[in-house]
């Protein structure tokens, strides 16, 4: 049986590591061939905040991210962003990432693969 040390180990190999510093892996799934990474922010305020002015308030529907092939198998992050409420105020809250490339649903690693190995900008879905 993996320790969970391990299981780290082998996901900072595996995923960006923006996302592994800042997210905790839910779930792994596969289907069809397919492989479904759920990911969850973890409790870490926005920064200029503490813990005493906001409190967690659920998550954000999550958004799909596509990442480098695993053993030629297509991979999907979910990622759900966490909300945050201000209690003075309650005034809602999240944190922003720069995880995909503009104008995709890569990650900045895969799409820039992508157009330097292929010529494929996923910016406009054309071979350059």
């Amino acid at each position: 049986m993996c320790t969970y040390e391990q299981l780290q180990a082998l996901a900072r190999v595996i995923l960006p590591e923006e996302i592994i510093e800042n997210f905790d892996i839910v779930d792994i799934e596969e289907k069809a061939g397919v492989v479904h990474i759920l990911l969850d922010e973890q409790a870490i305020p926005p920064e200029g905040y503490s813990m005493e002015r906001l409190s967690s308030n659920g998550f954000f529907p999550s958004s799909r991210v596509y990442d480098f092939p695993i053993r030629d198998r297509k991979v999907v992050l979910h990622l759900r962003r966490r909300r945050w409420v201000e209690k003075a105020t309650g005034k809602s809250y999240s944190r922003s990432w720069k995880l995909t490339a503009e104008g995709t649903r890569y990650t900045v690693g895969f799409a820039a693969f992508l157009k330097e190995e292929f010529g494929y900008d996923p910016n406009t879905d054309k071979q350059s």
